[in-house]
């Protein structure tokens, strides 16, 4: 088939290369624009964009899709289905409508169960024993369009954010490169998605990322393994240089009780509002993450510790 893809984040990367792989033609990739970072101020692509332009396609980035104009380009690459994944900017009917088998998307989570910007960190920080990824049929509401395939994962308490990421793209690719297949043969059913259970996944904002030590040590340690690798959830603490931030992308829950955010030993296990968890893999700003024993080697964090 004749295929427009959108999609931005490096979870995006292994649809666009199943596709190609199918056989299926890419008249155009959209991707957001490359973003300027580093001393240099030097553009970088996204994810998607960087493989595009590996594999020879045609990358456009506009700022916005509203309007006739960008309706007009869109329909000039005469596709037979978009293919949408965490792209970054709402579709307007005119684009829904362009494709001649519409658009489908694929969302990191079984709807209706975590509609909208981070359904894989919400699933973590919700502490759901069970998630996966759904192809849908797009329509103008947040991710409300029937489903058509869907593939489910269990989720372990060792599991990170980024570890479900890791698990569910090339899940996620492989659903979509059937459900395309399906669609190219006129064979996948969509159904409506029920209207119980509906939850939303709101953008993680910044101001989530500081860790509440006064929540009970199940609640922290999901919070901290949600938000790890990124934003990373993050006390501040004297490391002998003044204060700085720490970020946790690993933890475990720990024996013990005390002051919320005080240091029980001095191996980073931190009493919590009810039990502790113990801090196991750590990053200090700008440097690779440690394990809590190298950067407690020389940088001591004594029991008694209050972390902020």
């Amino acid at each position: 088939m004749r295929i427009v893809f959108m999609g931005t984040p490096v979870f995006a990367v292994p649809v666009l290369s199943e596709l190609v792989g199918q056989g299926h033609e890419v008249a155009a990739v959209y991707t957001r624009a490359p973003t300027r970072s580093g001393r240099g101020m030097a553009e970088t692509p996204s994810p998607v964009h960087a493989l595009a332009s590996r594999l020879g396609l045609p990358v456009l980035h506009p700022a916005s899709l509203k309007g006739e104009d960008a309706a007009a380009a869109f329909r000039s690459h005469e596709a037979d289905l978009a293919v949408v994944v965490a792209y970054g900017l709402r579709l307007p009917q005119a684009i829904l409508d362009a494709p001649r088998l519409g658009c489908v998307n694929l969302h990191g989570s079984i709807l209706p169960r975590w509609r909208g910007a981070a359904p894989i960190q919400r699933a973590v920080m919700a502490g759901d024993a069970e998630t996966g990824v759904a192809v849908m049929r797009m329509e103008a509401g947040l991710d409300t369009g029937p489903v058509g395939m869907e593939e489910r994962l269990r989720l372990t308490p060792d599991m990170t954010a980024g570890d479900l990421h890791d698990r569910l793209a090339p899940i996620g690719a492989d659903l979509m490169g059937r459900a395309v297949g399906a669609l190219e043969r006129g064979t996948l059913q969509f159904r409506a998605q029920p209207d119980e259970g509906v939850t939303y996944a709101r953008k993680i904002e910044k101001a989530e990322a500081r860790i509440d030590w006064s929540r009970p040590a199940p609640e922290v340690l999901r919070h901290l393994m949600g938000l790890s690798p990124f934003p990373g959830a993050f006390f501040e603490a004297d490391l002998g240089h003044g204060p700085e931030r720490v970020k946790v992308l690993r933890a475990r829950l720990a024996h013990g009780s005390g002051t919320p955010g005080t240091a029980l030993d001095d191996a980073l296990t931190v009493a919590c509002g009810a039990g502790a968890v113990a801090l196991t893999t750590l990053q200090r700003a700008g440097k690779a993450p440690l394990s809590a024993a190298e950067l407690l080697r020389g940088r001591p964090v004594p029991s008694g510790t209050r972390l902020g």
